[in-house]
């Protein structure tokens, strides 16, 4: 029994002095393709991704291969797309969607990779709709602020 025992502890505390390592990959052309922490064969700590043309594609924290915290995507000519949350690898609370001059088109609530909450619509910087889902699935709209005044709180939108 204390065989099994001696290996058990040493195994734990291997396991929990396991180093970090900074590992970075490459496109067949040469450019840095991503680069972030591993630890114990997983993606941990903070990461980037790039496009083959060098620009940065995406950025954020995992914690052991998934997603979590907060994270910014870019297009391929490097202006912001989109910004968010992730919780165990999945989207969640509020996303912010960027036009090609990096304004906000739309911010949605997410819960699991859906749409779960409120999805406010702009054009030109301003409110012109909103909508309300659950599940991915689209429960109401309202094409005005003061419609959408009159039956929500401003509170639900945090």
């Amino acid at each position: 029994m204390k065989p099994i025992i001696f290996i058990l502890v040493l195994f734990i505390n291997l396991n929990a002095f396991a180093e970090n390592t900074y590992k970075k990959t490459y496109f067949e052309n040469g450019k840095l393709q991503s680069e972030g922490w591993i630890r114990n064969s997983k993606k941990t700590a903070y990461w980037k991704f790039y496009y083959n043309n060098g620009k940065l594609k995406k950025e954020g924290h995992f914690l052991e291969d998934k997603a979590i915290k907060y994270w910014k995507y870019y297009t391929i000519k490097g202006t912001l797309e989109k910004e968010g949350h992730f919780e165990n690898g999945k989207k969640t609370n509020w996303w912010l969607f960027y036009d090609a001059n990096e304004k906000v088109n739309n911010k949605c609530q997410l819960k699991d990779n859906r749409k779960n909450g409120y999805c406010l619509m702009y054009k030109n910087e301003k409110l012109i709709s909103a909508s309300k889902y659950k599940a991915g699935k689209k429960l109401k709209e309202w094409t005005t602020f003061a419609a959408f005044t009159k039956e929500n709180k401003l509170s639900d939108l945090k």
